[in-house]
């Protein structure tokens, strides 16, 4: 056990560092976050004095275990009340949007010839909540490292730019109108961050409710985790070696839906909520950080142009969609 924590630390006291040089320079470029600051640092460590084989046990643990145990606290702080503020129209359009973002990335990346596994990844992590939904789904699809991985530094990219667009598409369209700008904000974006950060930057109000239909995206997140181990399992039929797996349910998406329920039949207090929130997001900054230590650039670069464009048709159909959906759906 002492041979396991000493292994850890050295990556693991890194990814802690990297974190908290992102919040600090987060708190001076809020247009950015600490999340994106941090996985972008992380990124540059790792591919300099960082990829050290010293420091692989401390990211690989940062990226997994943490960003594992701040899924759970994160269940912590939604309650299934929260969808009653946005009523039938906001759930719905919250429900089109993430099928078709979903059906979008299966549909271009089999285009674009990028294996299931990818596809899927990139479609929970654009249609639910980036990072985390990418780690909730890797193990139930069996996904190899290296795709998670990749995966998640596209959403992450994406949403950053994204992040800074969104606000001057809703100028545009719906002249920041505060429920038509914070259903396109919060039902786009890929992480919390990246919502909190985009709504800022048009008003307190849009960030508030932006955030709230971000929530109500979280919510769905086990439901799609198991709806693509189920289509997972169905496509590994014809394949003797995988012809008997069993879809396996990750610890940590359990604990999401049973902290959630907790919480929304009032077993935590407020104040905990708040606690667990606090503890979820600095656990996710240093995975984020450990994510980005573990992002090799030459992996980036076989995916290369491929990858780009599929990023990018996946943000359109998003943006497209949801605005489509905002004008049949939230009209006031």
């Amino acid at each position: 056990m002492m041979n396991k924590v000493v292994g850890i630390l050295p990556g693991l006291i890194i990814c802690i560092i990297i974190a908290c040089i992102g919040k600090f320079i987060g708190n001076y470029v809020p247009s950015l976050g600490g999340a994106s600051i941090a996985i972008f640092l992380g990124i540059l460590v790792g591919n300099t004095f960082g990829n050290k084989q010293v420091y692989t046990k401390g990211s690989k643990f940062a990226e997994s275990d943490l960003l594992s145990y701040s899924i759970v606290l994160l269940g912590g702080t939604l309650s299934a009340q929260t969808l009653l503020k946005l009523g039938v129209s906001g759930v719905a359009f919250i429900v089109f949007q993430m099928i078709i973002t979903i059906g979008a990335a299966i549909f271009i990346g089999k285009k674009l010839g990028f294996g299931e596994n990818f596809r899927l990844l990139m479609a929970s992590g654009n249609a639910v909540c980036g990072s985390s939904a990418i780690a909730a789904t890797a193990p139930v699809i069996e996904a190899e490292e290296d795709e998670k991985v990749i995966a998640i530094t596209i959403v992450n990219v994406t949403g950053t730019a994204l992040m800074l667009l969104l606000p001057l598409i809703a100028n545009v369209i719906f002249k920041s109108e505060t429920l038509k700008t914070s259903a396109l904000i919060g039902g786009v974006l890929q992480s919390v961050g990246q919502v909190v950060a985009s709504g800022s930057l048009v008003s307190t109000d849009v960030k508030d409710l932006a955030t709230i239909f971000k929530i109500v995206r979280i919510i769905f997140l086990v439901f799609v985790v198991l709806g693509f181990g189920e289509m997972k399992k169905k496509s590994s039929k014809s394949s003797l070696t995988k012809a008997r797996s069993k879809v396996k349910v990750p610890w940590y998406v359990i604990g999401f839906f049973v902290m959630c329920s907790l919480f929304t039949i009032g077993v935590f207090s407020q104040n905990v909520s708040k606690l667990f929130k606090l503890i979820s997001n600095n656990f996710e900054i240093i995975a984020l950080a450990g994510i980005g230590m573990r992002v090799n650039f030459r992996q980036l670069k076989e995916q290369g142009a491929k990858a780009s464009i599929y990023a990018l048709g996946i943000a359109l159909t998003q943006i497209v969609s949801a605005i489509i959906l905002i004008v049949l759906f939230l009209q006031v």
